[in-house]
């Protein structure tokens, strides 16, 4: 995402800035070299930070979806930093830089002066890595594997400060669960704002998500717990419901059994007021991340990228508030049943 913000009298100065930035970078030997050394700085950062989650998350994916798209590596492996020079990066804006996967969104302006300047300054404009067509783009689907990646650290030399990182082993346990593109993806992300969670340093209060089951059912009752949070991935063809806990290395056979309960009595009854309450907040958090104009823009380009359409904020939050019983299956006016994650394998990644 390339943005700007500035004077909305200045909208044709920025849109042929950004045409310029987007099509006709330089990429020059320094820039590229001061950019290998930042990759490099990150990498070793990666590796050192007391939050694992990031790493966690990586290695979910890879057991995921072994060997295939989303599973393949997200960050750099150091060996490849040095070959990736001018022709490597022309060679993947030449692939991925076409304009049907390109969006101009803009926030405070005029449409028919954004289309005329886009038509002005994008159209017909000769890119730096030629006209040729994109020839290796990668259209694979999805294909989710399960399984389990296991990594050891010891963590004691890098911590800041005289007191040293707490030994701790963290778990990430995570579900298949659907892409954002199907009817299951708000009632997911409804039942993730449910699971919710955090750490139990936390500070609580009205809307912290102190009520979520992740902080009644596990760290309300298990004092050793020092996180438990949901979170849920979601793609255009697949999508990951996984929950990250860490505790003393003593207690890890009890915190598996214990998030993977949770995970059960997803399938479970829900009560009304749980319910209602998950979806509050879920609109809540949407409606307060709108109140920026960066973000606003941000979610018009990836909306249109994803769906090809944009769903308005009153529009998402009339889908969540209509979410109930009646429209996914169960009995009205019976209890509540969550969408039950698929039943594939668990998959797991764990770092100590």
């Amino acid at each position: 995402m390339y943005a700007v913000s500035a004077d909305s009298k200045g909208l044709d100065t920025v849109v042929g800035l950004l045409a310029d930035v987007v099509l006709h970078p330089r990429l020059t030997d320094e820039e590229i070299e001061m950019t290998r050394m930042a990759v490099r700085f990150e990498l070793e950062d990666l590796n050192m930070r007391p939050d694992p989650e990031p790493l966690l998350t990586e290695m979910l994916h890879e057991a995921a979806y072994r060997g295939n798209t989303v599973g393949f590596r997200r960050f750099c492996p150091t060996e490849n930093i040095a070959k990736i020079d001018r022709g490597v990066l022309h060679s993947y804006l030449r692939n991925y830089y076409t304009p049907d996967r390109m969006v101009l969104a803009g926030v405070g302006v005029e449409h028919d002066h954004l289309v005329e300047c886009a038509r002005k300054y994008l159209l017909g404009t000769q890119p730096a890595w030629g006209s040729e067509t994109a020839v290796d783009v990668d259209r694979s689907v999805a294909q989710y594997t399960g399984g389990i990646i296991k990594l050891e650290r010891d963590m004691s030399n890098v911590s800041l400060g005289p007191a040293p990182f707490p030994e701790l082993t963290h778990i990430m346990i995570g579900l298949e669960s659907c892409s954002f593109l199907e009817a299951d993806f708000i009632p997911y992300a409804v039942l993730n704002m449910m699971m919710g969670g955090g750490g139990s340093f936390s500070a609580g209060g009205p809307g912290k998500g102190m009520f979520t089951r992740l902080y009644l059912n596990v760290l309300n009752r298990h004092h050793w717990m020092y996180n438990a949070t949901a979170y849920h991935h979601s793609y255009e063809d697949t999508g990951l419901l996984c929950i990250h806990a860490s505790a003393d290395p003593r207690q890890v056979r009890e915190m598996v059994e214990i998030i993977t309960k949770e995970f059960v009595l997803m399938g479970g009854t829900v009560d009304v007021v749980e319910l209602e309450r998950a979806k509050t907040q879920l609109m809540s958090m949407l409606m307060m991340n709108l109140e920026s104009r960066p973000v606003i823009f941000e979610d018009v380009g990836r909306q249109v990228l994803a769906t090809h359409s944009r769903k308005l904020p009153h529009e998402l939050c009339t889908l969540i508030r209509e979410f109930s019983p009646s429209t996914h299956g169960a009995v009205a006016p019976g209890p509540f049943v969550a969408p039950r994650p698929t039943p594939a394998q668990i998959l797991m990644a764990s770092h100590r």
